[in-house]
């Protein structure tokens, strides 16, 4: 008999704290997501004003894929 109660109260206790960690990992996942896409957008437009000075494409690409890769960090942080 106690060891049915103990396992139930153990299940419950279990069943009632993974969803909490579930939005938890959800809230981070999202925050991430907006944080990679914040900075795609912000490297793009970074990308269409350097094309426009007098730098070349190249050095352009590589601060394109330099910012990506910053938001990219960033995003991990969040999440990790």
């Amino acid at each position: 008999m106690k060891k049915s109660v103990f396992m139930l109260l153990a299940a419950t206790v279990l069943l009632t704290a993974l969803p909490a960690q579930a939005t938890k990992q959800a809230q981070e996942r999202r925050e991430a997501r907006d944080m990679r896409q914040d900075t795609r957008q912000d490297s793009r437009d970074a990308k269409q004003e350097c094309r426009e000075g007098l730098v070349g494409n190249a050095d352009c690409r590589q601060d394109h894929r330099d910012a990506k890769q910053e938001g990219r960090d960033k995003a991990r942080d969040i999440k990790y």
